[in-house]
């Protein structure tokens, strides 16, 4: 669960806006999940294929990637790296999101995508994954909130975290509001992706933090599609 001191550093930065104070209290301490892919290509992949997608979208590619797959003895990885355009257009990606998806195994080969990555400030790191086809801001952001855990990135990009801010603030100034909160930025952007899902999701079925892999298998995280109602990177 959420370190208590974090929590409590988030309701007193809170306290100039009541409703999102109640609607932090009324969350409670939440759970952080681990990373859900084994390595930044992986959460990449995710997020590049998903990118403009609602969520019945992004899963029935999803869908057809897997049994793409299964069918070639391989994982969705695996056909990434394969990099067989006209098989990945048939699974429903896009040209665009092919070569993105290939400047990624690119990326990896190069050395890139490596352990060196979680050592650096947000904005470095942002810098090297923008350099790859496909890759912006806001999927940089998505990296470091997800894979890397870094606290403190408010993803000013993202459509439901700045909407929701906005909504329970009364605040158009999303930036200037979350700047009270750090050094933990991402974690209010948690709450704030947590408390809109609980808003429009029956209480009997709360959405869940992303899945874990399963073996070699790329599978697509929490949350993807709320957030990609932006245009993408």
């Amino acid at each position: 669960m959420l370190d208590p001191d974090i929590y409590a550093h988030l309701l007193d930065a809170a306290g100039a806006h009541p409703p999102l104070r109640a609607a932090l209290v009324e969350a409670g301490p939440i759970a952080i999940a681990p990373p859900a892919h084994p390595s930044v290509a992986d959460r990449l992949f995710v997020e590049v294929v998903n990118q403009q997608l609602s969520t019945r979208a992004a899963a029935a590619i999803w869908a057809r990637i897997e049994a793409a797959a299964i069918a070639a003895a391989s994982s969705p990885r695996g056909l990434f790296e394969a990099g067989d355009a006209d098989l990945l257009r048939g699974c429903g990606i896009s040209g665009n999101k092919v070569r993105a998806l290939q400047a990624i195994v690119a990326a990896e080969a190069a050395g890139l995508l490596g352990p060196d990555l979680a050592g650096l400030p947000h904005p470095e790191r942002a810098a090297i994954l923008c350099g790859i086809r496909g890759v912006g801001p806001w999927t940089a952001d998505m990296v470091g909130i997800f894979h890397f855990h870094d606290p403190d990135i408010w993803p000013e990009g993202d459509v439901a975290a700045v909407g929701c801010l906005r909504r329970l603030t009364g605040r158009d100034d999303t930036r200037d509001v979350a700047a009270a909160f750090a050094p933990y930025r991402s974690i209010l952007a948690r709450y704030l992706w947590r408390i809109k899902d609980n808003a429009v999701a029956p209480a009997s079925a709360p959405r869940p933090e992303p899945r874990p892999v399963t073996g070699n298998r790329v599978t697509a995280g929490r949350g993807s599609a709320i957030r990609r109602r932006r245009p993408g990177p």
